[in-house]
C-alpha cells in the first residue's frame, strides 16, 4: 500500500506533463488521473488503514493516509471529474487540463501531508495552478481577480512559513505533532496562513469575489475542493491538544454565523454560493472528529450549485423572480438545495445530523441557528418560478457535459447516504424537516412578504472589508485575535 500511494501522488502530475506531449488527449488523460484518485479514494473509505511514511526523517515529507483524508481524496476525485465532464465538448485546451490536473494532484499531496514544509509545497503549487485557472479566461477583470487570488494566498502563506520555522526552532521536527509544545506566535502565525488560505471567518471574506467572478467549471473546484485544502490541516491540528481544538472550534461556529449572515442578504447567486461556502467551512470546523464527511457532502453539493448556477439565465436573484426558468434546470437545483439544507433521502441531511451530534452544549444555539439560515438562503433556489417550455437562455444547459457531471454529482449525493445511516430515525428526520420549515417561513415573511412594503430599505452587509486594500489589515487584526487566543 505504501508504494501504491507513493506512485497515486505522482500519476497526475506525470499525466499533466503527458497532457502537453498528447494535446489530442488532453480531457481523457485528465479524466483518467481522476478516475484513479477516485479508486484510491474508496479503497482507503472501505478499508481504512492508516499509512504513515516518513522519507526524509524530520527534516523532510511525512504523509498520512487515512480515512479523514479518504472523504477529501474522494471528493477532489468527484469533484474534478464533474468539471473535466462539464468541459468535455469545449473549447478548453491542453493548458486548461493540464492545470486542472496540477490542482488535482498538488491537493492530493496536501490530503495526506503531515509536516508543514510538505503542506507548505503543496498548497502554493495548488495556489499558483488555481490562479493560471483564474485567469484562464485572459480578460482584464480574470487577471485581475487572478492576480488578487495570488497576493492574498501568498501573503498568508508567508506568515505561515513563519511559524514553521518558529516550531522546528522548538522542535527540531516540522510535524503537526509539534504545535502542542510550539510557542504561541507560532501557532498564531500558522492558523492565520490557514485561515486566510482556507477562507475561514473575516480572513475569507476575499474569497466570494475570487469565486464569483470565475468561469462556472473553475468555480467549481475552487468552492467545491480547493479551499479544503487548508481545512484538513486545521483538523488534523485540532487532534494535538484541547486548547488548540478549542480555537479551531470557536472559529468554526463564528464562520458559520458570518458566512450564512452574508448569504442571506446576498442578491447575486454566485456571491451568495461563495458566502455559504464560508459558512459550511464553519460547520466542518465545528465538529473535527467528522469533519471529513461533511466536507466530501459539502464538496459535491457546492460544485454542482456553482455548474447549474452557471446554466441559470441571469445571476440577479431579482430578475430570476420575475422571468420562468426551464423546470428541467429547476430540478436539479431544487435537490442540490435540500441536500445542503439538510433534508432526508440526501447525503447533507446525514452530514448535518451526524455535525450537530457531535457539538458541544455552547455551540447548540449558533449552529441550529446557521442551520436555519442555510434552508433560508437557499429556499432563494427551491422558491424560484419555472415551466416546462424551453427557454433560449437556458440552452448551455443542454449540453451533454452539463448534464452528465450533474448526474456523477447528485448520484454521488445520494450514494453517500450510507456514510451515516443511523440519521434515519424519527426524531432526527422531523428536526431537520421542522429546522427547514422554520427557514422557509422565515424566507416567506421577511424576504416574500415584508420586504416590497419597505421599498425604501434595502438590506445589506457591506462590502469594505472584501477590498483589496482592506485584506492585509483584515489579516492583522485576524493575527492579534490569534495570539490572543493562543496565549490564552
Amino acid at each position: 500500500m505504501n508504494t501504491i500511494t507513493t506512485v497515486w501522488i505522482g500519476i497526475p502530475f506525470f499525466l499533466g506533463f503527458m497532457v502537453f506531449l498528447v494535446p489530442q488527449l488532453n480531457r481523457h488523460l485528465a479524466l483518467l488521473g481522476t478516475l484513479v484518485s477516485a479508486a484510491y479514494g474508496i479503497e482507503l473509505l472501505i478499508k481504512q488503514p492508516e499509512i504513515k511514511l516518513n522519507l526524509l526523517d524530520s527534516f523532510g515529507v511525512t504523509l498520512v493516509a487515512d480515512q479523514l483524508s479518504s472523504y477529501f481524496i474522494l471528493t477532489n476525485a468527484l469533484v474534478t471529474i464533474a468539471v473535466v465532464l462539464y468541459c468535455w465538448r469545449s473549447n478548453k485546451n491542453a493548458f486548461f487540463y493540464a492545470q486542472t490536473l496540477l490542482v488535482h494532484g498538488s491537493l492530493n499531496a496536501a490530503f495526506i501531508c503531515a509536516d508543514f514544509i510538505s503542506l507548505y509545497v503543496a498548497l502554493e503549487v495548488s495556489g499558483i495552478a488555481a490562479f493560471l485557472l483564474i485567469a484562464y479566461s485572459r480578460s482584464d477583470r480574470a487577471i485581475w481577480v487572478g492576480l488578487r487570488y495570488l497576493f492574498v494566498s501568498n501573503i498568508s502563506m508567508l506568515f505561515y512559513l513563519v511559524g514553521a520555522v518558529l516550531i522546528y526552532e522548538k522542535t527540531l521536527s516540522f510535524s503537526f505533532v509539534g504545535l502542542k509544545d510550539a510557542p504561541p506566535e507560532a501557532i498564531a502565525l500558522i492558523f492565520l496562513g490557514l485561515l486566510v488560505k482556507a477562507g475561514i471567518f473575516v480572513s475569507g471574506l476575499w474569497l466570494p469575489l475570487t469565486h464569483s467572478e470565475s468561469e462556472t467549471p473553475v468555480s467549481a473546484l475552487l468552492s467545491g475542493i480547493v479551499v479544503k485544502a487548508s481545512v484538513l490541516p486545521l483538523l488534523r491540528c485540532a487532534e494535538i491538544s484541547e486548547n488548540i481544538h478549542q480555537i479551531v472550534v470557536i472559529f468554526g461556529v463564528g464562520t458559520a454565523l458570518m458566512g450564512v449572515s452574508y448569504a442571506v442578504l446576498e442578491k447575486d447567486t454566485k456571491r451568495m454560493l461563495a458566502f455559504h461556502t464560508i459558512s459550511q467551512l464553519g460547520f466542518i470546523l465545528a465538529a473535527p472528529a467528522v469533519g471529513g464527511f461533511y466536507a466530501l457532502t459539502h464538496g459535491l453539493v457546492k460544485s454542482s450549485l456553482f455548474l447549474i448556477a452557471g446554466s441559470l439565465p441571469t445571476r440577479n436573484f431579482k430578475e430570476l423572480k420575475s422571468q420562468r426558468i426551464s423546470t428541467g434546470i429547476w430540478i436539479p437545483l431544487v435537490i442540490a438545495s435540500l441536500s445542503i439544507s439538510g433534508f432526508p433521502l440526501l447525503a447533507g441531511f446525514s452530514a448535518k445530523v451526524l455535525t450537530l451530534k457531535n457539538i458541544t452544549s455552547w455551540q447548540f444555539i449558533a449552529m441550529n441557528l446557521a442551520a436555519v439560515g442555510t434552508a433560508i438562503s437557499f429556499a432563494k433556489f427551491i422558491f424560484l418560478p419555472h415551466q416546462w417550455d424551453d427557454i433560449q437562455d437556458d440552452k448551455p444547459a443542454g449540453k451533454p457535459g452539463f448534464w452528465i457531471a450533474i448526474i456523477v454529482l447528485i448520484t454521488s449525493l445520494l450514494i453517500a447516504n450510507i456514510g451515516y445511516l443511523s440519521a434515519y430515525n424519527t426524531d432526527d428526520i422531523i428536526k431537520a424537516i421542522i429546522t427547514i420549515a422554520i427557514g422557509w417561513l422565515a424566507y416567506y415573511l421577511v424576504f416574500q412578504k415584508l420586504a416590497p412594503l419597505l421599498p425604501k430599505i434595502s438590506l445589506y452587509i457591506p462590502r469594505l472589508v472584501e477590498k483589496f486594500e482592506h485584506l492585509v489589515g483584515v489579516m492583522s487584526l485576524t493575527l492579534i485575535l490569534l495570539f490572543w487566543m493562543a496565549l490564552s
